[in-house]
C-alpha cells in the first residue's frame, strides 16, 4: 500500500474570525476524522504545525543561509499534515474528500517516494 502526505494549507488569520465555541467544533470535527481514518487502519500518523513561522533554510556560499519565513505571496500557510495509506492517488482523493479542512482550506495531496523508506 502506498504512503501519500496530506498538506493542509490555510489562511491562519481566518481562525481568528471564529468564535471559541466555533473553534471548538472545528478542532473536533479533525479529531473526529482522525479517529475514522486510524479505525478503518489508513492513517499513519499526523500532526498540526506550530503557530509561528518557523525556519527556511536554503544554499549558501560555504553555509546554509537560514531566514524566518516561510513567506510567500499567498496568504495561504502550512499548517499541518496527515500521512495516510491508499493504493494509488484515486483512492487517496476519495479517503480525503470528507476531511474537514476542505471546509476552509487547501489540502495538496502527494505520494511518498517509496523508496526513501515511507515515513
Amino acid at each position: 500500500m502506498a504512503k501519500f502526505m496530506l498538506f493542509l494549507y490555510d489562511d491562519p488569520t481566518q481562525w481568528l474570525k471564529f468564535s471559541p465555541q466555533e473553534q471548538q467544533k472545528a478542532i473536533e470535527k479533525y479529531v473526529a476524522w482522525g479517529n475514522k481514518a486510524r479505525q478503518q487502519k489508513i492513517l499513519v500518523s499526523s500532526s498540526k504545525l506550530a503557530d509561528e513561522p518557523g525556519k527556511v533554510m536554503r544554499p549558501g556560499k560555504g553555509k546554509p543561509r537560514v531566514t524566518d519565513g516561510p513567506y510567500s505571496e499567498t496568504k495561504e500557510v502550512l499548517g499541518g499534515y496527515y500521512l495516510i495509506e491508499a493504493a494509488n492517488y484515486d483512492q487517496a482523493i476519495e479517503r480525503t474528500r470528507d476531511h474537514p479542512h476542505l471546509e476552509h482550506g487547501t489540502i495538496e495531496l502527494r505520494e511518498v517516494d517509496p523508496r526513501s523508506g515511507g515515513g
